[in-house]
């Protein structure tokens, strides 16, 4: 195979890109990308240089250097631009990678070639963000990025702590704790909008763990209760109640 045709899969496979989503990124069909990692075309000139920027490497690189070989060390010398400029970035986790980072979060390769931001009031830990959809953890809204520091731990975490919680079976789901004394291999996710109940999940389940520390939101995203949703929430809560009433009765 092509050095280049070859770096191509290499790349979009690095990222965790579908073959769809990566044509997208460089304007060009499925087929057309799909025939350049089969070695059947050519890559054009002008797609070798979006994926150039994407990936901020050089025509010389993309052309002449097998990226996946250790001694072209494409991923240490990506390491040793962000160490040098002396910034601890974040790595970002956006909803569309979510199903990526689920299969890579433990892969190193595929956290650097995340996105980064940096934020000078956090500095000394180990940070990742996640952007957040939905309305179950009103009243942040959906689309919201949190901003999360690793949890080694989960026995130093509060109880109704809000945590990012990457699970094998749930995903990548922004929650409120709480501990079971009883069952300590149990973890209860609450939502901050009533209307969705809690639930439990497995600890041995749970991947990776973030406490929150940051919520980025832009301005028009601010979300208020209106009329509608507290009518509804009051009357889930009442059928709670009431619920609860029959129980112990």
């Amino acid at each position: 195979m092509a050095v280049s045709n070859q770096n191509l899969k290499y790349l979009r496979k690095l990222r965790g890109w579908t073959q769809e989503e990566f044509a997208q990124k460089l304007r060009i069909k499925r087929s057309l990308l799909g025939a350049y990692e089969e070695e059947r075309a050519e890559p054009r000139i002008d797609v070798l240089e979006v994926v150039c920027d994407i990936f901020k490497l050089t025509l010389d690189d993309l052309l002449r250097k097998d990226l996946s070989d250790s001694k072209a060390n494409y991923i240490a010398r990506r390491r040793a631009i962000k160490l040098a400029s002396g910034r601890s970035d974040i790595p970002f986790v956006p909803v569309k990678a979510a199903a990526g980072y689920l299969a890579g979060y433990a892969d190193p390769e595929f956290v650097d070639e995340l996105n980064t931001f940096t934020l000078p009031m956090l500095s000394g830990g180990n940070y990742r963000a996640f952007e957040i959809i939905g309305d179950s953890m009103l009243p942040t809204p959906s689309g919201s990025v949190i901003v999360g520091e690793k949890v080694d731990n989960v026995d130093e975490v509060k109880n109704n702590t809000a945590c990012i919680v990457v699970s094998r079976n749930e995903g990548i789901v922004y929650k409120r704790i709480q501990k079971n004394g009883r069952a300590k291999n149990k973890l209860t996710l609450s939502s901050d909008n009533p209307v969705y109940h809690p639930y439990t999940v497995n600890t041995e389940d749970v991947l990776e763990m973030w406490q929150a520390q940051m919520v980025l939101s832009k301005a028009n995203q601010q979300q208020r209760w209106d009329v509608g949703q507290l009518t509804n929430i009051v009357s889930d809560l009442q059928e709670q109640v009431i619920s609860l009433r029959k129980k112990m009765s």
